[in-house]
């Protein structure tokens, strides 16, 4: 049996609804978001789950919760999961930030694996931390189903990293609503991705709130 990671992105918050910049600002979820929640609980709980590490913000937690509670899984909190630091940019619009820091706007925009937001995080910063977490999980899970439930970003660089894509690319090549799921197979040539950005469990209702 092989080790399988269950990457999923944290249900809506009024973040995610805006486009404003949340990394360590934390944000509740909403109704939607816990719906997101309890429905990905509801179809998941028969799964032999093995372990859940989550990201120990309030979002991640209340969205890793149902499940764990569910099967009495206890949440292994690790802040190598937590979401990209925007530093100044936390909490304002895109078109504040463009109007307002645009140098450092545009060099985040054209290259954020070695230009972070303002007084915030690159993306190899965040692979650096968030890839120590995924080497734990491998070396002390050798088989199984591990969920992950982490951020945007975050997941998207994790997933890059894993595949060998340009982690300065994540948001060109990757995209993960909010709630969603991709699962990775750890097997004898490397991680394969099975399931990218996977919202089918959700109802219609839910599925159709795009957020970003």
């Amino acid at each position: 049996m092989s080790l399988t990671l269950y990457f999923m992105r944290h249900g809506e918050t009024t973040y995610s609804l805006s486009g404003g910049y949340c990394g360590d600002l934390d944000a509740d979820l909403t109704e939607n978001g816990l719906k997101m929640a309890e429905a990905f609980a509801v179809a998941h709980q028969a799964i032999a789950w093995t372990a859940a590490y989550v990201s120990p913000m309030k979002r991640t937690i209340a969205t890793a919760k149902p499940l764990c509670d569910a099967i009495g899984l206890e949440m292994q909190l690790r802040d190598g999961l937590k979401e990209i630091r925007y530093g100044e940019w936390e909490g304002l619009t895109q078109e504040y930030v463009q109007e307002h820091y645009a140098t450092d706007y545009v060099r985040w925009l054209a290259e954020p694996a070695w230009n972070a937001p303002t007084g915030g995080e690159t993306s190899v910063q965040i692979a650096s931390r968030a890839s120590s977490v995924v080497a734990e999980i491998e070396q002390k899970h050798k088989s199984g189903n591990v969920l992950v439930v982490s951020h945007k970003a975050t997941i998207r660089i994790i997933l890059c990293g894993l595949l060998g894509i340009e982690l300065g690319r994540y948001r060109d090549r990757i995209n993960t609503l909010a709630g969603s799921v991709s699962i990775v197979k750890f097997r004898d040539r490397g991680p394969l991705l099975e399931v990218l950005g996977d919202r089918s469990y959700m109802d219609e209702e839910l599925r159709s709130l795009e957020g970003t």
